[in-house]
Formats: structure tokens, C-alpha cells, sequence
């Protein structure tokens, strides 16, 4: 099916951000002749491992898509041309109401492919943050190349100043405040957040104590800490006005004194849910600061080692909280623009039904 929404394909790739967009296309253009991205691809079929996987919003008009209501789905785009992306590409849902016929005639492959399993791991997680994505497919026994688990260009930019501001302590540390440190704050900022894995400074491994595997490993754990950080930041002062329209928002037109009855309960479940899972998340945040402050403040590696080498446990919550979140927040602000009308009693029975389900603990997460 085509669309007006992916006619422009290069900016979506240009801007979108890590936890919403899994550019396949993008990173085949770039990792196509090393050996790894041939040998783990992360789909066994050529054209689903040169897609673009979003998490998309739904839109009115594509409910029917579904059986049952849906706020995200996991969109499948195929670019119709490779090298131009501004002619923009067809598009499929994962677990449309005709999947399987999609699977068969688009795909070319039969419901019980071993890609048809990966697509169901992706759809089940609440974003696409590549640091959940790998701990998930983990679990199920799927293991594409390290290539595919990168933060895109966009938020590499974007995070850059924020890295350089929390590892200057470690680096004032090792070097004072002459003028080496500034260019060795630089050389580290992009040792953790490049998404190239060339000739990489390995004294901060060996101060930990890190093999070169190890510290392959570390540099991961240690980015995706502080990309949660950041995206946390960034999203406090959006929480804070999505909890303020949740306490206030009322519906128009007739009311029955059971939707009322909901309403009132589920304003204050969905409040409690969202406040706790945003404390959880901030405590769980509050296990790395500790070992970093270890580091910085300790003068203590080993404490900082020790948790880089177990963090990885750690993504699974982190990751489902900060994806639920973030569902949330662009819900509401899609919903509950300047512009946009009060809410029926139903649709906002709907909507604390969605966000409340959002907020649920997935069994197994952070185990």
C-alpha cells in the first residue's frame, strides 16, 4: 500500500528519532560490505532487511487495518527506490487483519518464517531504542549483527553536548584543567557515541580493567545509560504537562454515571501508574550514577567496571518505561493540541484505557 505519509523518506531518515525509527536501508548503505552485516542480518529476507520499521501513531482511518483498537503500531516501510527516497515507498503493519497474505504476497515469505518471529519481538516492545531492541531479541534466541543496535546520526548530534558535560568530571580527574583535557573530553565524547567501530581508544578499558571485547561490550552499556539520561531529560518538563492535562481533562457531551464512575478511578490509576513508572525509572537511572560517581568521585574503577558489566540487565526496564512514556507524551500531544477538540466520554475512556495498558509491567522485563 502506498502513501502520503513516507513520499519523503531522506527526511524521515535525516530526523527521526533512535526509539522510533529502525532504518534497515540506512545501515545496509552504510555496513554493506563488512562481513558481520552479511553473515547476522537482522532479516533473513532481502526486503525487510532493507526496510524502514517505525513505530507509528495510528490515525483514524487506519483502524480497519485492525481487528481490535490500537493506538501504535509497528509500520513496515519498502522504499521504491533505494538511492531516492524522495519517491517515497509502500507500507504494511505487522499484524494487519491480512498478514498472512501480505507475508506471502509482499514478503514473499510464509507465516511461519523465522522473520515473522522478529517482527512479533518488535511490535510487542514499546519502542525501538536499539538498547531494549538487542536485550529482547536476546531473550528469543536472535542475535543480528552489532551494526544494527546504533543510535541514528540525528540524536548522536543531538547528544553530543550533554555526553561531553557528564564525562568532563572523569576526564578532569585523569588530567586536571590544563589544556589536554578539553581535546581528551572531545576524543571520548566520540569514542562513546560514534556508531563506527574503528581504531578505538582502549586506556579507559585498561583503567577498568576491561578486555578489548569487554570494553566493546562497556562502550555499549555506557551509551545507552546515557542515552536514556538524555532522553529522560528531555522529556521532563513534556511529562509534567501531560500529568497536568490527565488531572483536568474532562469530556463533552453526555456522561452516564458509569463512565463517570471509570473516569474518576482510571484518572487516578493512570496518574499513580504514571508517576510510579516515572520514579522507577529515575531509580533505575540512579544505579548508574552511582557507579559513575564511583569512578569520578571514588576514584574507584572497579565499581564502575563491575556495573558496565551487568548493565545490560538493566535495559529491559529502563527501556519499557521510558518507551511507555514517550507513547504517552506523543499521544497527548497529538490528541491535546492548541487546536484540538474536548474529548467524547468514550474516546476518553479510551484513551486512560490505552495509556493505563502502556503502563502495565510486560511479564519478564528487567529480569
Amino acid at each position: 500500500m502506498s502513501d502520503r505519509s513516507v513520499r519523503n523518506l531522506d527526511s524521515l531518515e535525516r530526523s527521526a528519532s533512535t526509539s522510533r525509527v529502525l532504518n534497515l536501508l540506512a545501515i545496509a548503505r552504510r555496513h554493506a560490505k563488512d562481513k558481520s552485516w552479511r553473515e547476522n542480518p537482522f532479516f533473513q529476507s532481502e526486503m525487510l532487511n532493507r526496510s524502514i520499521l517505525v513505530k507509528h501513531r495510528l490515525r483514524r482511518n487506519e483502524a480497519d487495518f485492525f481487528r481490535g483498537p490500537r493506538q501504535v503500531a509497528t509500520k513496515i516501510i519498502m522504499p521504491i527506490d533505494h538511492v531516492d527516497l524522495s519517491l517515497g515507498g509502500r507500507f504494511a503493519f505487522v499484524g494487519q487483519s491480512d498478514y498472512d497474505t501480505v507475508l506471502r504476497q509482499v514478503f514473499r515469505i510464509s507465516p511461519d518464517h523465522p522473520d515473522v518471529r522478529t517482527l512479533a519481538v518488535l511490535d510487542r516492545l514499546p519502542s525501538l531504542d536499539p538498547f531494549l531492541l538487542r536485550e529482547q531479541l536476546r531473550r528469543e534466541g536472535i542475535e543480528p549483527a552489532s551494526c544494527y543496535f546504533a543510535i541514528n546520526d540525528a540524536d548522536v548530534a543531538k547528544m553530543h553536548d550533554f555526553v561531553r558535560e557528564e564525562i568532563e568530571p572523569l576526564v578532569r580527574l585523569s588530567l586536571g584543567n590544563d589544556a589536554a583535557a578539553t581535546g581528551s573530553t572531545e576524543r571520548l565524547v566520540k569514542e562513546i557515541i560514534s556508531n563506527s567501530r574503528g581504531k578505538r581508544l582502549l586506556g579507559l578499558g585498561a583503567v577498568l580493567r576491561l578486555s578489548p571485547e569487554e570494553y566493546e561490550e562497556g562502550l555499549f552499556c555506557w551509551k545507552g545509560f546515557l542515552y536514556f539520561k538524555w532522553s529522560l531529560s528531555n522529556i521532563a518538563g513534556e511529562l509534567a504537562l501531560v500529568i497536568a492535562g490527565l488531572e483536568t481533562v474532562k469530556p463533552v457531551g453526555p456522561v452516564d454515571g458509569e463512565a463517570r464512575e471509570y473516569l474518576k478511578r482510571g484518572r487516578a490509576v493512570l496518574l499513580q501508574l504514571l508517576k510510579g513508572c516515572w520514579a522507577q525509572t529515575r531509580q533505575t537511572l540512579g544505579v548508574y550514577e552511582e557507579a559513575y560517581s564511583g569512578l569520578t568521585d571514588r576514584g574507584d574503577p572497579l565499581i564502575f567496571r563491575d556495573f558496565l558489566l551487568r548493565a545490560p540487565s538493566l535495559f529491559d526496564s529502563l527501556g519499557e518505561q521510558l518507551g511507555a512514556i514517550q507513547h504517552i507524551i506523543s499521544f497527548w500531544k497529538h490528541r491535546f493540541g492548541p487546536r484540538s477538540t474536548p474529548p467524547s466520554a468514550p474516546e476518553l475512556i479510551d484513551i486512560f484505557m490505552d495509556f493505563e495498558s502502556s503502563l502495565q509491567v510486560r511479564p519478564g522485563a528487567g529480569q
